[in-house]
């Protein structure tokens, strides 16, 4: 998995390539702590070409949403494909996140 930010004041554009899988959840979240130390407060996650999210995954999409909250900050996913969205589903968890179609309908929902 690659992951890469830009940053844009208080809210940074994570996004990520792969899978979010067991054997990637540990360097998506040093990516994300490395904008929290930054002074990130909000997280538009773009997800467009993340193919699979197991269950190690969603518990560090948990984490992460957990993580802004108690910061003040919000999550929002960006780019899901079918079988994410799936999953997401499936698990019940759709209702937990902050679905957006495009970068810019996540951000505009942060203001």
């Amino acid at each position: 998995m690659k992951v890469s930010y830009e940053d844009h004041g208080p809210v940074s554009v994570l996004t990520m390539s792969g899978s979010l899988t067991a054997d990637q959840v540990d360097a998506f979240g040093r990516a994300a702590e490395d904008r929290f130390n930054a002074g990130i407060r909000h997280v538009v996650l773009d997800m467009t070409h993340v193919g699979l999210v197991d269950s190690a995954g969603l518990e560090k999409l948990l984490w992460l949403s957990s993580q802004l909250d108690r910061k003040g900050g919000r999550l929002r996913l960006v780019g899901l494909d079918d079988t994410v969205s799936r999953i997401l589903t499936v698990t019940r968890l759709e209702r937990k996140f902050d679905v957006h179609e495009s970068i810019e309908s996540a951000a505009r929902s942060l203001r």
